[in-house]
């Protein structure tokens, strides 16, 4: 007999000072690989009240090659403002503003000594001229039947609520929406099929004159009942909307932000696991962001293929090793066919290379922005490769 249980995930808006964060960084790699596509880029942002400070390692060989300095080329000031404008963070009673907030800019170049690994050519006591992985570290990708997307239904579900309460506010359709929320849904599971909602929690920055009885009915009725399924709630589902009552002081002015402290929200909503490196502000030759959407294409192939009803791959890398030194994969007992069939059928099909990786899902173009909110996987985007299925039907015949 199956079991019954309650899996949640959370999602953040636009506005989550962290998301701030992240947005800044990502649009500071897309910057730089439109100059560059072999741009090495790995940016970090603070934010906390009205200051903005930038900083990480970043080289951009064109531009080397030219003796010219990235801060002569791009306006980094300018990317950071018009990120957070785009975001909404342009309210004049809001400390933390588009137009006014400080900046410090303390980017560096990529050290040498991690460029040398990186780099597709020799280096002394490297012991190949292949490119290696950015560094050590551990990657997962995952995969389910529970949606369309193939991806599990708490985090989708809490993702559709924050990208309605965004399109709401870019859309003036409700005046007293501020940038910053949250949002998280409790999924009822019987053994590994979502069957109702037992909580949704919805956190919204809002002006001071609006009451919280119009914000709980407007969350209920205009976001909640318009994006979740019917079917799966009822009068026993409960709504906690603002259950602080109140949250007029939002984004970095009521809490700080930095990049990559939302890396459950960025990948399976605690569903899958996470090898705990952050995506955001990361260039491709970085595995833990460009493994860990291969790892996505991988697992949704799987899936996809009829091979198992949910599949996790684990791999791992060494610093300036061009092979992974682990392939796992794991399917929860819910395969098709012998689990060391579609492992083998994995390494057959797809390359784990690091400079493979890259060009299987070209992965060098100007897209990242496109991945920081709601979530780096799940996303209906032909720019985002890892989502295809394209590779089912050659997984399917490998694993016979």
């Amino acid at each position: 007999m199956s079991r019954r249980y309650i899996f949640s995930s959370e999602s953040v808006g636009e506005g989550h000072p962290d998301k701030v964060c992240d947005t800044i960084s990502d649009a500071v790699l897309d910057a730089c690989l439109r100059l560059d596509p072999t741009s090495r880029v790995a940016c970090e942002t603070y934010a906390k009240s009205n200051i903005v400070i930038v900083g990480g390692e970043i080289t951009v060989p064109l531009l080397k090659k030219e003796r010219r300095s990235l801060t002569s080329v791009l306006n980094i000031d300018q990317i950071v403002r018009s990120a957070i404008e785009e975001i909404g963070y342009v309210n004049d009673d809001d400390v933390f503003h588009a137009n006014k907030v400080f900046i410090s800019n303390i980017l560096t170049d990529q050290s040498s000594d991690i460029s040398q690994g990186v780099d597709q050519k020799d280096a002394d006591g490297k012991g190949h001229a292949e490119q290696g992985a950015g560094d050590q570290g551990l990657m997962f990708g995952f995969a389910c039947d529970e949606t369309p997307e193939l991806m599990p239904a708490p985090i989708m579900f809490a993702h559709r609520l924050g990208r309605e309460l965004t399109r709401i506010r870019k859309n003036g359709e409700c005046a007293w929406l501020r940038p910053d929320a949250k949002s998280q849904v409790s999924v009822i599971y019987d053994g590994l099929t979502p069957v109702g909602i037992s909580n949704v929690v919805i956190s919204t920055q809002h002006t001071p004159d609006v009451s919280h009885d119009e914000i709980v009915k407007f969350c209920v009725e205009k976001v909640i009942r318009k994006v979740l399924p019917a079917d799966m709630l009822n009068d026993k589902t409960e709504f906690l909307i603002n259950p602080t009552g109140r949250f007029v002081i939002g984004g970095p002015q009521g809490d700080t932000g930095l990049t990559g402290r939302k890396i459950i929200v960025d990948s399976y909503g605690g569903m899958g696991r996470h090898g705990g490196g952050a995506f955001s502000g990361k260039d491709p030759s970085k595995v833990d962001r460009s493994a860990a959407y291969m790892g996505r294409w991988v697992a949704k192939n799987i899936v996809a293929a009829g091979l198992a009803r949910r599949a996790e791959i684990q791999f791992a890398y060494a610093i300036g090793h061009p092979e992974p030194v682990s392939v796992h994969v794991n399917t929860f007992l819910t395969n098709t066919v012998d689990e060391e069939k579609i492992e083998s059928a994995v390494r057959k099909v797809f390359s784990f290379k690091p400079a493979d990786i890259v060009k299987q899902l070209d992965l060098l173009r100007p897209i990242y922005s496109k991945t920081t909110n709601y979530g780096h996987f799940g996303k209906d985007d032909p720019d985002l490769t890892w989502e295809r299925t394209d590779k089912a039907e050659e997984l399917k015949k490998a694993a016979k």
